[in-house]
Parts: C-alpha cells; sequence; structure tokens
C-alpha cells in the first residue's frame, strides 16, 4: 500500500463520497475508485460499502480507520521535523474547540501563532466537549480545547472560567452583589445544553438541591435572549457573555464555580513539532494574562 492510497481512503472517509473526495484531493472520481480498489484488493477486505446515498465504512474499515490516521500523523511530524531542520516552518495543525472558546478566544491566538508561523495551516474542528474529546482520541484532531477533560488525555492547564448568575435586568435578586445557588433553586431556570452544565448540576445535587429547569438552550444567545425577555434565570460560564450584556443582570456566585480550561492532546510524546509550537504560543499567551 501507498501513502497516496491511504490519503485517499481518508478522504473518502471525510467527506462520504468517492466524487467529492476526488474534488478534495484534485484527482478524478475514476482514480479514487481505482486507489480504493486497489487498496482492497491487496488487504483482501472491502473496506467500504456502496450505495445511491454514498458510501460507508465497513466493520473492518472502522478497525482500520484508528490505524490510518496514526499513520498520517507520523507522516506529518517526520516532513515537519523535516521542515524545521532545514529553518523552515510547515505543516498543518488541526485544533478542536468548543463555541465560546472558538468565538472569544482563538482568533487572537490564531492570529499571533501565524505570525511566528506563517507556514503552518491551522485547521479548527468545533464542535461539544463530548465531540472535541471524541476526536482527540480518534485522531481526528491533532489537540483540543476542553474543559475539565476526563483521564486519558494529556493536558496542559490554561485558564479558569468562573461561571456567574445572570437574570432579568428587572428581577429582585439584581441588587446583590453575589447570589448563592440556593437562591435560584424556586427561580425558573434556563439549562445551557452544550457540555458546561454539568457543573452547575453537580454544584446543585452536592447541596442537595434540585433545580425548576424549565427549558434546556443550546446556543449561547438563544439563552441571553430568554433571560433578558424575562422567561428565567440561568448560571453560565462568564466567556460567553458579550462585555456589556444588553437588559440582563450579572452577578458573581457565591460559592464560585468554575471550568478549568486547558489543551488537550492523546500523547505529549506523540505531537508534531508544529503542534509543539502551537501548545508552546497558548502557554506563552495565556501566562501573559494572568
Amino acid at each position: 500500500m501507498t501513502l497516496f492510497q491511504l490519503e485517499v481512503f481518508l478522504a473518502v472517509v471525510q467527506t462520504g463520497s468517492f466524487t467529492r473526495a476526488g474534488e478534495l484531493l484534485n484527482a478524478s472520481q475514476s482514480g479514487v475508485s481505482h486507489s480504493i480498489g486497489d487498496l482492497e484488493k491487496e488487504l483482501g477486505i472491502p473496506l467500504f460499502t456502496r450505495n445511491r446515498k454514498g458510501v460507508k465504512l465497513t466493520d473492518t474499515g472502522e478497525q482500520i480507520l484508528a490505524h490510518v490516521r496514526e499513520i498520517m500523523n507520523h507522516t506529518e511530524q517526520i516532513h515537519q521535523a523535516a521542515a524545521a531542520s532545514r529553518g523552515m516552518n510547515s505543516g498543518t495543525i488541526r485544533i478542536g474547540s468548543f463555541p465560546s472558546f472558538s468565538a472569544n478566544v482563538i482568533p487572537e491566538l490564531f492570529q499571533a501563532f501565524r505570525s511566528h508561523y506563517p507556514g503552518v495551516e491551522l485547521l479548527l474542528f468545533e464542535g461539544s466537549y463530548a465531540e472535541v474529546e471524541a476526536w482527540i482520541k480518534a485522531g481526528v484532531v491533532d489537540l483540543g480545547f476542553l474543559a475539565d477533560p476526563s483521564d486519558g488525555l494529556d493536558t496542559v492547564q490554561l485558564l479558569s472560567d468562573p461561571y456567574v448568575a445572570i437574570l432579568p435586568a428587572n428581577h429582585p435578586l439584581r441588587g446583590h452583589d453575589m447570589i448563592s445557588i440556593e437562591q435560584l433553586t424556586h427561580e425558573p431556570f434556563l439549562s445551557l445544553k452544550s457540555g458546561c452544565e454539568h457543573l452547575v448540576m453537580s454544584a446543585f445535587q452536592e447541596r442537595g438541591l434540585s433545580l425548576n429547569k424549565q427549558f434546556e438552550v443550546a446556543e449561547n444567545s438563544t439563552i441571553l435572549s430568554m433571560v433578558e425577555a424575562g422567561i428565567g434565570v440561568s448560571i453560565v460560564p462568564s466567556m460567553i457573555l458579550p462585555a456589556v450584556p444588553a437588559n440582563v443582570a450579572v452577578r458573581p456566585l457565591h460559592p464560585p464555580i468554575i471550568r478549568n480550561i486547558g489543551l488537550s492532546v492523546l500523547s505529549q510524546h506523540m505531537v508534531s513539532p508544529a503542534a509543539a509550537a502551537f501548545i508552546k504560543e497558548a502557554q506563552t499567551r495565556f501566562l501573559e494574562h494572568t
């Protein structure tokens, strides 16, 4: 088998189509089919099932996928190490992130990194905490920003993001300097269902309290609009808030609820030179802001 065949294999997995894989690789549909056919013939097994809706990995293809991604990752590391030894900086870094971090931190961080390493391409994959963690473990991304990641990943801690209570502007609790979760137990509660809500739920459970949950909302902007309209109250990470939320009262919590955000990789010993440089850039920038 050849590296090109493995690249074609990944392109078909990514696009779900021989035609779109060809477009991605600037190759013909017949060329993609031929490469996959030769690979299947060499391995003696079908890698994809074909139908009118596209192509789908077979069970064996799913097992092989992780190995192919690992091979291509090592290949990228070889190219980057060779480029670095020639005094060049090149390569591609695939980065996972959750929406509030993408919106508030990623633009400045990417701009700073590109100013130092203009030859390195940055690809952003945005998803929930669970999706980003799964992408890291499956090799879809090289590294990812996560809040309180699970065991099994190497994580560099970057910053802490405190949660705050958000209330309608005319809410009776707006006059308090701080809000306790006990004060919110009987309020109509809007839960931000994006992965960050588990810390809020845990805080209530640890104190034997229950929530008067009214709605579960996926989008940050939606929950702000609903609080502004007086539909309920919520507890959210401070990072999701605009500098001055319109018609929303924002109060710190006592005791505090904090999510710790870090940059995670599958293994610190397996990162490419470009990814290692990105991690160092992130650490430097957050150290400057602490």
